[in-house]
């Protein structure tokens, strides 16, 4: 009896040795999240460890490794790490399935067991856009529908036109069959105008598993309207005489047929010159008789526009040039008193004749140009006329003299009358010249 007692305490004393090292021993393990097809590690840490083994169980409580032992047959499962403080194993190509808690577990008395749980996240297919058909017309109201499939948790759908974002959208979630991922759709309203053609509408899909890389779909709008039309002249004061461009600058979708061009409600007066050429009117010379209501005429499939344009010619300014008259005058006039005139009045006339050229610089009245061109008129011609007197009473003196000579000396009539005959029959031999 005194054997059994000594043998039951020694064993219960070794028990209690172990229950008191175990104590400090526990495992540390982490929640793991991954993509679905990535690569989870499993990680199970035991700081204080006196060779006691650890285990990794599935969420089916399948064992997976024992220390350094692989337990069950599954090739995507792999050893990273064994040692008396750490067990790390390795899950490949994760599935949906996969997700769950897994359980590592340190065999002391008792067993104590930590948990780590596996995220899978489920990545969003690309992207599709329905609803569109090309083309719309001009003011139709649009319903362009984004879907997606395949997210978990469910992925966010997001709009933008123009690089801006659409805030007033529809959004719909449905869990799938497999009852893990979410197929998620979105729905955009809006009206177009002209503006949205060409214009690249973009949904995209934002979701933690794709590594902020988010996934697009887009859809360039085609737009079909009537043209806008609008008339530009190459010139923005028409004058008489100069050339006219009128540009009709028509804009659609289809592209405009060749543009009408039409004066007054009628065609064009004046084909020869008033010339067609694709989009351009060119009026070769303008003139009074052009004054009127141009109208150009556009035309696609879906409607016809106009634009109009009133010409009024103007009158080409009179710009008088008078340095062209006064040279004239003042030649004829200086030639007349060189032929006629001496020395003293030649100085007079070039004194007067500066009148003229200095008119001539100003830009003044008509009037005041052909009252000064008249004065020197009148100056010179009544200087011509008291110079030609003036000479012609001292040529009539010279010659009343010479008869008179031969009588000066005569003691009567008679023999002065004798003597002014033989001064006469000498003064044949003189001859006078008139110049």
């Amino acid at each position: 009896m005194i054997w059994k007692r000594s043998a039951v305490l020694r064993f219960y004393s070794v028990c209690g040795l172990l229950l008191q090292g175990s104590q400090g021993q526990f495992p540390l393990t982490q929640n793991v999240t991954v993509v679905e097809g990535g690569t989870a590690i499993l990680t199970c840490r035991v700081d204080q460890n006196d060779n006691t083994s650890l285990q990794w169980s599935n969420p089916a409580q399948q064992t997976l490794y024992f220390d350094d032992k692989k337990a069950l047959r599954d090739n995507r499962i792999e050893l990273v790490r064994a040692s008396w403080h750490e067990l790390s194993i390795s899950v490949s190509d994760v599935s949906l399935s996969d997700e769950g808690q897994y359980t590592c577990s340190l065999f002391t008395m008792p067993v104590k067991t930590s948990k780590a749980y596996l995220t899978v996240l489920g990545v969003p297919e690309k992207p599709q856009i329905s609803g569109f058909s090309s083309p719309v017309m001009e003011g139709d109201l649009m319903q362009l529908t984004c879907k997606t499939s395949g997210s978990k948790p469910a992925a966010d759908i997001r709009w933008f036109k123009n690089d801006k974002e659409i805030k007033d959208v529809k959004y719909l979630k449905e869990e799938d069959a497999n009852r893990k991922t979410f197929t998620v759709s979105s729905t955009l309203d809006f009206r177009v105008d002209r503006s949205d053609d060409g214009v690249a509408v973009i949904c995209r899909v934002d979701h933690e598993s794709l590594n902020a890389t988010p996934q697009v779909a887009m859809q360039v709008l085609e737009i079909h309207y009537t043209p806008s039309v609008k008339i530009i002249p190459s010139t923005p004061f028409p004058q008489e005489g100069q050339p006219l461009i009128l540009t009709c600058e028509s804009k659609g979708k289809p592209l405009p047929e060749p543009v009408l061009w039409t004066k007054d409600g009628g065609e064009l007066p004046d084909p020869d010159r008033m010339v067609v050429s694709g989009r351009e009117l060119n009026i070769l010379f303008l003139n009074k008789t052009d004054n009127g209501t141009y109208r150009c005429e556009a035309t696609n499939t879906i409607g016809q526009s106009s634009a109009e344009y009133v010409l009024i010619v103007h009158d080409v300014p009179n710009t008088l040039l008078p340095t062209t008259i006064i040279p004239s005058l003042t030649t004829a006039t200086v030639t007349t008193t060189v032929a006629i005139t001496t020395s003293p009045t030649t100085s007079a006339t070039t004194s007067s004749t500066r009148d003229p050229n200095a008119l001539a610089g100003q830009t003044g009245p008509d009037h005041a140009l052909i009252g000064g061109i008249v004065a020197v008129v009148v100056f010179v011609t009544l200087c011509s006329i008291f110079l030609l007197g003036r000479y012609l009473a001292r040529h009539k003196g010279t010659y009343l003299t010479n008869e008179a000579k031969g009588a000066e000396d005569a003691p009567d009539a008679d023999t002065a009358i004798i003597n002014a005959e033989g001064s006469q029959v000498n003064a044949e031999e003189k001859k006078e010249y008139f110049i």
